[in-house]
C-alpha cells in the first residue's frame, strides 16, 4: 500500500490559490492581446454609474481564481473588433441617455490596440460629456510604473476599478466591486494629486 503525504498546501491549495503577479513591464498589450472582444453588452445599469455601454475584451493573465467571467481570460475567446462595432457603440454612446463607456473583460490594459483606438474615439465625439469607466486588475501603483500605452489609456479614464479579485475578501454587497481591496479611483484627481483619489460617490 502506498503511504500518502499530503501537505497543508496540497488540502487547502485551492482556498489559498492567489492571482498571478506581474513584474513591471513584463505583460505587454503587443505580444499578448489579439484583438478579440468577447461581448459588447449596451443600456446596461450594473457597469458602473447611470446608462452605460460595456465593451468586454478579450484575455487576461491575471487568472484570479473565482472570476465570474473566465472565458474571457482567453486571448482569442469571441471575435475580432471591428470598426463596424465602433460605429455601433459610439452610435449608441449618443443617446442622451446614456452617461458613458465602460471597458471590462478580460483585461483592458493588456487590449490597448482596442481600448485606446475606442477611447480616443470617444474623446474625440464626446469630449468629457461621456465618461469612461474601466476595470482592471493592476493595482495604481503597478499602472505608475508600466508601459507607455497603459499610461496612455488611463489618462483618457474618469473612473478606474483597480486591483485583482481576492476570494478571501468577497464582498457582494461593495459598490461596483467584487472584493474589498478593489478601490474605485477618480483618475483625472489621482493623476493630478500624484496619489489616489478616491471616487467622491463612494457609498460602501
Amino acid at each position: 500500500m502506498t503511504k500518502l503525504h499530503l501537505s497543508i498546501d496540497d488540502i487547502h491549495g485551492a482556498a489559498v490559490r492567489l492571482p498571478n503577479n506581474p513584474a513591471p513591464k513584463e505583460w505587454l498589450a503587443s505580444d499578448l492581446s489579439l484583438g478579440y472582444v468577447a461581448s459588447y453588452k449596451p443600456f446596461n445599469f450594473v457597469d458602473g454609474e447611470g446608462v452605460r455601454c460595456s465593451l468586454y475584451v478579450s484575455g487576461c493573465k491575471f487568472n484570479c481564481p473565482g472570476c465570474y467571467n473566465k472565458v474571457a481570460q482567453n486571448f482569442h475567446y469571441g471575435q475580432p473588433y471591428t470598426q463596424e462595432l465602433e460605429e455601433r457603440i459610439i452610435k449608441d454612446l449618443a443617446q442622451p441617455y446614456v452617461q458613458g463607456l465602460t471597458l471590462l473583460g478580460g483585461e483592458p490594459f493588456l487590449n490597448t490596440q482596442v481600448c485606446l483606438k475606442l477611447c480616443r474615439r470617444v474623446r474625440a465625439e464626446f469630449g468629457h460629456d461621456k465618461d469612461i469607466w474601466s476595470w482592471t486588475g493592476y493595482k495604481w501603483d503597478e499602472l505608475m510604473q508600466e508601459s507607455a500605452d497603459k499610461l496612455e489609456l488611463l489618462d483618457l479614464l474618469d473612473i478606474l476599478i483597480d486591483g485583482r479579485f481576492l476570494e478571501a475578501e468577497k464582498d457582494l454587497t461593495l459598490q461596483f466591486r467584487g472584493s474589498a481591496n478593489q478601490r474605485i479611483i477618480d483618475v483625472p484627481a489621482s493623476l493630478a494629486a500624484g496619489q489616489v483619489k478616491i471616487w467622491s460617490k463612494l457609498v460602501r
